[in-house]
């Protein structure tokens, strides 16, 4: 049983934490020792300074002197592996509190220490893809120490720097690229589910509206586990991990000669869940036997990493200041990634929030399909910034043509689970949201019909999307995340109520904040918090640092366009390569008639509750 040991516990309380309900058995993996003879001596558990267990046999005067004295027999711990979490119907998220043995930066290590050199034929190539929200949360690390504020673009040359001749990594990406293959078909999607002609994973059936987005794995497990009523409604799209995994497996991977299982690849992720989700059997290859992503390591793992390493991500690296690539066949020489076919583009943005931008990329797509009708956007911000309603409307008329939302944290997750069931005329079940939002359904869905039967208007229009994050703040406030130790380092104790010393970690402590901007040696766009300010684990203030960070050193508007432009062409081709060869291994493996290949769509499952509250021992 092994902790990553970047998992600590903290005080996020918008979270809902297993352990009460975990329902994993036991296996009893030493067996038991022979009893000599009737009413032979009983045994206890001792335990060492280690924290070893051990079952120790008491001596009785009737023990016989052939039996030694004191046995002891080392108890093997119990495992909880990440599958074991998946089956498992007591826990809903957060998944970074569960005793994991896989999906950790030890595992990350193992592979690269036993990996055979590259003229083995039993080589792999080891590829390491970086989230944005990981990017910005590091260059806000390293700002809060530094006058000189450090970009994302100069963190992804240092981590794929250390990647490289730290750790052995061939192929360093980041998942941008990822995530607008996951836009372009998050907005495919919802115009077929809008038309009628939505797909349920399989290539027939129809999706419902409102839709739901489906990049959160913490989402997605909450659902299947306590509402499999809201899955109809939940996005089939992948998420950028996910899709990243896709593109490494079944379209660079051949570029470089290899089979997919051939290619060993490892995700930095915001998020502990994204370990869970890569774990998921929709993405494991049983022709190749391989997971779309091998393995998936926090932000906090990965600073941990670099840490073991004597890796100081504060030392700019060559290259670091070379401008973005604007060609989507170029290639950064930080990246390692020479040969043009295996290249792709560079943090590409994505205006909108820094969670995925899906609501965004949907209402650029309504608003194109309505012109030239010109609409007008509206945005209300109901209680906190954590939830908010976009409406977009036709300036002349009024009509709203498309109302989303954007969901932060699971307090309003589960009042947009109760909101969907009542609009859409869906018996809310079991869970966080309450059973007695379902008893009210038909009556204030009859309601609802009667105020549109009598020409109520576009105000009661129901929601047609809605950007679900299990994170309250979003993904850069992820469970994975690193934490500010500048501020903490004023208090005796950490979080959780501990002594530390920070210079004794091996941590370096700015002696100051950085000056805001606009004072006296401050630079433009300079990353810091307001001096005085303290910043706890999961603070609001420190996440808005992280925001700020994520959307810093942004290109020009007009060079993100033709950015965006070729990444649209190229990520074209790659979706037609990826069909064709889905399509003919689908062929040669007589898959039934009438599935056609969707490479960037999945499949969720309800997971029936074998648990029953009154039987919890609290």
């Amino acid at each position: 049983m092994a902790f990553s040991g970047a998992l600590t516990l903290t005080d996020l309380n918008d979270f809902i934490t297993p352990s009460q309900a975990c329902i994993k058995p036991v296996e009893q993996l030493n067996k038991p020792e022979e009893i000599l003879e009737p009413g032979a001596a009983s045994t206890e558990i001792r335990i060492d300074s280690s924290g070893s267990y051990y079952e120790v046999a008491k001596n009785e005067p009737s023990r016989p002197s052939t039996v030694p004295q004191n046995p002891e027999n080392k108890l093997q711990q119990a495992q909880i592996s990440l599958n074991d979490c998946l089956a498992c119907s007591g826990c809903i998220t957060s998944a970074e509190s569960v005793l994991i043995t896989l999906q950790s930066h030890t595992e990350v290590l193992a592979f690269l220490a036993s990996n055979p050199p590259p003229a083995s034929a039993a080589h792999k190539v080891p590829v390491l893809s970086i989230a944005p929200q990981t990017l910005a949360s590091l260059a806000a690390s390293v700002s809060s120490g530094s006058r000189a504020p450090v970009a994302p673009r100069q963190i992804l040359r240092r981590v794929a720097a250390f990647a490289r001749e730290a750790l052995g990594f061939e192929r360093v990406y980041d998942t941008t690229f990822a995530r607008h293959l996951a836009l372009r078909e998050h907005v495919q999607e919802y115009f077929e589910r809008r038309d009628g002609a939505g797909q349920d994973g399989s290539g027939s059936g129809s999706g419902k509206l409102p839709m739901l987005a489906s990049a959160c794995p913490g989402w997605i497990c909450y659902a299947e586990k306590a509402h499999a009523e809201m899955l109809p409604f939940i996005a089939r799209t992948k998420s950028p991990q996910q899709v990243m995994g896709t593109l490494v497996k079944a379209w660079l991977a051949p570029k470089w000669g290899k089979r997919p299982d051939e290619v060993y690849h490892v995700a930095v992720m915001p998020c502990y869940d994204k370990k869970l989700e890569a774990s998921r059997q929709d993405f494991y290859s049983e022709l190749y036997a391989t997971r779309d992503v091998d393995c998936v390591i926090t932000t906090g793992e990965l600073e941990l990493l670099m840490r073991e390493k004597g890796w100081d991500l504060s030392v700019p690296v060559e290259h670091e200041d070379e401008p973005l690539p604007l060609s989507s066949s170029s290639s950064s020489p930080s990246l390692g990634t020479p040969d043009d076919d295996a290249a792709l583009p560079e943090l590409l943005t994505h205006p909108g929030t820094s969670s995925g931008s899906y609501l965004h990329a949907l209402i650029d797509a309504v608003t194109r399909a309505v012109a030239p009708e010109p609409v007008a956007l509206s945005v209300k911000t109901v209680r906190t910034a954590d939830y908010a309603e976009y409406a977009l409307a036709r300036r002349d008329t009024g009509t709203v043509v498309f109302r989303g939302a954007t969901c932060y944290g699971f307090r309003n997750l589960q009042n947009v689970v109760r909101r969907v069931g009542r609009e859409a005329g869906v018996r809310v079940g079991r869970g966080a949201a309450g059973r007695m939002a379902g008893a009210r359904v038909r009556r204030r869905g009859g309601a609802a019909a009667a105020t549109t039967g009598s020409g109520g208007g576009e105000e009661d229009r129901g929601l047609d999307y809605v950007e679900v994050m299990a994170c309250p703040g979003g993904c850069v406030n992820g469970g994975g995340q690193l934490r500010p130790i500048a501020e903490a380092a004023q208090d005796a104790k950490d979080p959780e109520g501990f002594a530390r010393s920070w210079a004794d970690s091996g941590v370096h402590l700015p002696e100051t904040n950085a000056a805001p901007a606009g004072e006296e040696g401050a630079a433009s766009g300079d990353v810091a918090l307001a001096p005085q300010q303290p910043a706890s684990w999961g603070s609001k203030e420190w996440t808005k640092v992280v925001e700020r960070s994520y959307w810093q050193d942004l290109p020009a508007w007009a060079q993100a366009e033709d950015r965006l432009a070729e990444a649209d062409a190229l990520a074209a081709r790659i979706t037609s390569e990826i069909y064709a060869s889905q399509l003919v291994q689908a062929s040669s493996a007589d898959a039934p008639e009438g599935i056609q290949p969707a490479p960037f769509r999945t499949q969720y499952h309800a997971v029936e509750s074998d648990v029953v509250g009154l039987a919890v021992k609290w």
